[in-house]
């Protein structure tokens, strides 16, 4: 990280909900000044003024980037100011120092300063954002047509006998079709008979309504990825969902991601080394975007069932003697680095576009 100019100031932020503290801190990394602003559009103008009020802002470092800090994120690169984000303090040193707000504001500033606990942020200002409002969106639907589903199968295991017994053996889509299309007695709601065939009606109509949502929202999803990662979703066994998700983990600024090394360090499938005397191995990465590591996942399950190139692959790396946890290890180490250069290769072309 390069050290700030003479004269110039870093500044770190500790965001809130409707306030962000700022702490002030020179070229030297002396503390210069502490304060706290709305988080309004006016608010963001005071902060940005009230730091350049100490010399020209060299960069800042803004605590959760991607949710309380995304409003002061975005005037701030609008402004011309480069923004790090701060990712939270070792654990004994927060119990050390102690926390409050504008303790958290001047360790922000001092990670800044040094460029530790920092990283690039999402710029979040293009379709990917797009995406992962309505990708987000359907998940919610997704879970809660789910939860739909069980809770009519739970009403009609503990339904009366009659209503049961009608109900038995259909399948998923004509039990939804059936329930909608009843009109059970409205003012029956106090016998257990009655008030089955009316919450049933109205699982079934949500579930219907739920499916149209998802439908609706697939739709969209499918428009964008046509426009910004056709390329990716031609890799085989990569559908919509995966593909939203491997796009949202890299961000409208892709550019924020190095190598390969590091996109498969984000996504949790580079190897951890745990050998031990003459016996070198690795274990399965734990950390990392846990959204991202399952889409990869998945993507490796589908290929093991219907590529034979796959196979082949994971076949030899367990007569190399890995076991078969270790040889879709090294699979999905492999999946992440194509991902990567598919994404890198796009970005290139829409640029250049």
């Amino acid at each position: 990280m390069q050290r700030p100019e003479a004269g110039s100031v870093v500044v770190g932020v500790d965001t809130h909900k409707e306030v962000h503290v700022a702490a002030v801190v020179d070229h030297d990394g002396n503390l210069l000044d502490e304060s706290s602003f709305p988080t309004t559009r006016q608010g963001y103008r005071m902060l940005e003024r009230w730091a350049e009020s100490f010399g020209p802002i060299c960069r800042v470092g803004i605590e959760c980037s991607g949710s309380y800090g995304s409003g002061l994120m975005r005037h701030l690169l609008k402004s011309g100011i480069e923004v790090l984000e701060v990712t939270y303090p070792d654990k004994s040193v927060r119990h050390k120092r102690g926390k409050d707000d504008f303790i958290d504001a001047e360790m922000a500033a001092e990670a800044a300063f040094t460029g530790n606990r920092t990283v690039t942020p999402k710029t979040r200002d293009g379709m990917v954002e797009a995406l992962r409002m309505l990708h987000k969106t359907r998940q919610t639907a997704v879970r809660s047509r789910r939860i739909a589903l069980q809770m009519i199968n739970g009403q009609i295991v503990s339904a009366p006998e009659e209503l049961r017994d009608q109900l038995r053996g259909m399948t998923r889509m004509q039990l939804i079709r059936h329930l909608v299309a009843t009109r059970p007695d409205k003012t029956a709601f106090r016998t257990p008979d009655g008030a089955a065939r009316i919450s049933l009606k109205h699982l079934a109509k949500r579930y219907v309504e739920l499916d149209d949502e998802v439908s609706e929202l697939d739709d969209a999803i499918a428009a964008i990825l046509a426009d910004l990662a056709p390329k990716l979703t031609a890799l085989p066994c990569v559908g919509p969902q995966t593909a939203s998700q491997l796009m949202i983990t890299v961000g409208d600024n892709p550019g924020r991601i190095k190598s390969e090394a590091s996109f498969a360090m984000l996504c949790g499938v580079a190897p951890i080394p745990v050998s031990t005397g003459m016996k070198p191995r690795h274990r399965l990465n734990r950390g990392g975007d846990r959204a991202a590591n399952s889409a990869i996942h998945i993507i490796a399950v589908g290929r093991l069932r219907t590529d034979e190139r796959t196979r082949a692959f994971v076949d030899r790396k367990m007569s190399e003697g890995h076991t078969k946890t270790e040889a879709i290890r090294c699979l999905k180490r492999y999946i992440a680095r194509e991902v990567y250069y598919v994404i890198k290769e796009q970005n290139r072309s829409i640029n250049s576009a």
